[in-house]
């Protein structure tokens, strides 16, 4: 089964697709993994002011290679909420993630996002 899914980031706009590998089982431990390691840079540089776009860029740069498995026509970044997905991720920037699933007015009107959706896992993120 495909499972594809979102990757939401508070306070930034850009949605991420990613059209396989999307289950939690699959996806939260490698996306635990690449957080931990992306929020311990961050303290140690002390930087906060563009944290939204440094995740987004980071989370398609490195998170990609784990989730695409040499195929990148597997990730996209854009606007749009994608109709299909089964699992939306979204980063909120206190540094948890909650995992939502589409009900079915996401279906019909995915521009809706999560509030077309019911929250499954709240903070979903492990410690380090």
């Amino acid at each position: 089964m495909s499972s594809p899914c979102h990757i939401l980031i508070e306070g930034n706009p850009a949605i991420i697709y990613a059209s396989r590998n999307g289950a939690p089982d699959k996806m939260l431990p490698t996306l635990n993994r690449f957080l931990n390691t992306f929020w311990q840079e961050r303290d140690i540089s002390g930087a906060a002011l563009d944290t939204p776009e440094c995740l987004l860029a980071q989370t398609v740069v490195r998170f990609g290679f784990e989730i695409c498995e040499d195929d990148y026509s597997n990730l996209r970044v854009g606007v749009q909420f994608y109709p299909d997905v089964e699992y939306l991720y979204w980063i909120r920037a206190n540094r948890h993630v909650e995992v939502w699933v589409p009900e079915p007015s996401y279906r019909q009107s995915p521009h809706l996002g999560l509030q077309a959706c019911r929250e499954l896992v709240r903070d979903a993120q492990t410690s380090a």
